[in-house]
């Protein structure tokens, strides 16, 4: 008697334990259902709640409930409340320098007709950032470059300091940041900073930010869409924006965070990037631009922020055509960025130069490249040969065989790790700035661009380019077909996760 008790108690229990994996996989089905969605994405999902049921559905949970239409829907009202306020100040007694220089001749048109071309494509889906003329770009390659320049600027400010970046780290650099700025902010400069919650984890878990908290003038805030008091808990919508602005005349933006890797530590190279600084109207773009995220998050009065003081006169620095392109989740930019590259791209007549770190494209990107293949352009492609999140470098890889196939050259550079992000179409259209060309840059972040028209800066930016292409090994289709099995499914793996990734 006492056995067969114990054999109904043991199947019950091998019963019950059998039904909770399946019960997770039909919810997580039927929820990823529910709403239409890439299906690779879907497929991938369903793959792994199905090999790792609990696991799965707790990375779901976390990362892959589309909450993104709720919170972009909330961020998108915020930037039109701001730009109301905005047109309400332009019609008043002493309108914004700003806008009003926008229409007294600040406003240009591309001299070349090529990229005429993508310049009418972006007056149509982008129009409230117009082409601006009058600029200066300066490239600044790696921190040993940008970082002399970014804290130069920020310690001669004598106005305000606004500062947006993904990760400010709890390390030397972070420390020398803050510090400069809050030396500033104890000699009157309004300084306002702007981090992004889950890229600066690390030095929020460390109370990196507390000594900086509650001084006069100097305002740190994170960029967060998870807030369990507010009933928020989203993490996927990432500000990545990299954004600094010095009393509305300087600005900077490109790939670099403020993060000890970009130094030489010990043996280690520091990561390789780029950075821009820029004069000219473009800098009161990239201020509008923060001053719209900032009061998303802050609700400070948009007659503190929207001030001809951050707003100054501006002249004419330069001779180079630029315009802002913003791209994130909201109604006004979902999908800008990629209708922009895949337009250029499409448009492409003799050589597409493209460098990124993280290269896990969306099929429509894949397939341009591709088809500017067989077209006869020259298309190159600079990616890391070791990438600091390998299953990324993986999923790059398992599109390599149908992009060499077409005619893509694709090289890959040796370490030091390769960070930075630049696409120059037929040597006159540059598009530079935060963004990566994967999934998360261009449909779950916010990230800012510049696009460049211009020849002068097209060949500036070729010569740098060109010099990393010569530091990295192309990969033949021949031997790349060789490679082992296991690497293969290893690349295919990573791919098909690459949409949850």
């Amino acid at each position: 008697m006492v056995e067969r008790i114990d054999a109904q108690e043991a199947w019950r229990a091998l019963v019950g334990g059998a039904w909770v994996p399946l019960l997770l996989f039909l919810a997580v089905a039927f929820h990823v259902l529910w709403r239409p969605r890439e299906a690779r994405s879907t497929l991938a999902w369903l793959f792994a709640v199905w090999l790792f049921p609990e696991l799965g559905a707790l990375l779901y949970l976390l990362f892959g409930i589309n909450r993104a239409s709720e919170k972009s829907w909330q961020k998108h009202a915020s930037d039109q409340t701001f730009y109301s306020n905005r047109a309400l100040r332009e019609q008043e007694q002493a309108p914004l320098a700003y806008w009003r220089g926008l229409r007294n001749g600040l406003l240009t048109q591309p001299a070349d007709g090529e990229a005429r071309a993508l310049h009418n494509f972006l007056n149509r889906l982008a129009p409230n950032h117009p082409l601006l003329g009058g600029n200066e770009v300066r490239i600044l390659v790696d921190a040993r470059e940008a970082y002399p320049e970014i804290f130069h600027a920020i310690r001669h400010a004598q106005q305000h300091i606004h500062l947006q970046s993904y990760i400010i780290g709890a390390d030397p650099v972070g420390r020398e940041l803050m510090e400069a700025l809050a030396e500033r902010a104890a000699a009157g400069v309004e300084v306002r900073v702007l981090y992004d919650e889950f890229g600066s984890a690390k030095a929020i878990m460390h109370g990196f930010f507390r000594p900086y908290a509650n001084r006069p003038r100097l305002q740190v805030v994170r960029y967060t869409q998870a807030n369990l008091y507010k009933h928020q808990f989203q993490i996927n919508l990432r500000n990545h924006r990299k954004i600094i602005v010095v009393d509305g005349v300087t600005g900077f933006t490109g790939g670099m965070n403020f993060y000890d890797v970009y130094r030489t530590r010990g043996n280690q190279p520091p990561i390789h990037d780029y950075h821009f600084r820029v004069t000219g109207p473009i800098v009161l773009e990239l201020q509008y631009s923060f001053l719209r995220d900032w009061y998303y998050m802050t609700e400070e009065s948009p007659a503190r922020l929207l001030t001809p003081e951050h707003f100054p006169p501006m002249t004419a620095t330069g001779s180079t055509p630029i315009r802002l392109l913003n791209n994130g989740p909201t109604l006004s930019e979902s999908d800008a960025l990629l209708d922009t590259l895949f337009t250029a791209i499409a448009g492409a007549c003799r050589q597409v130069l493209l460098i990124t770190p993280y290269f896990v494209p969306p099929p429509e990107i894949q397939r341009a490249l591709r088809c500017a293949a067989l077209r006869g352009v020259e298309v190159k492609l600079l990616l890391p040969a070791r990438n600091n999140h390998p299953y990324v470098g993986y999923a790059a890889r398992a599109l390599y065989d149908g992009l060499l196939e077409a005619g893509v050259r694709i090289f890959e550079q040796p370490p030091p790790f390769l960070h930075a992000k630049a696409m120059l179409v037929d040597d006159t259209m540059a598009i530079i700035g935060s963004a990566n060309l994967d999934q998360r840059s261009l449909r779950l972040n916010y990230e800012n661009s510049l696009v460049i028209l211009d020849a002068a800066f097209g060949a500036a930016l070729k010569q740098v380019m060109l010099n990393d292409f010569a530091l990295g090994h192309e990969i033949q289709l021949a031997q790349w077909r060789t490679r082992s099995l296991p690497q293969r499914l290893t690349e295919n793996f990573c791919s098909l996760l690459s949409p949850i990734a």
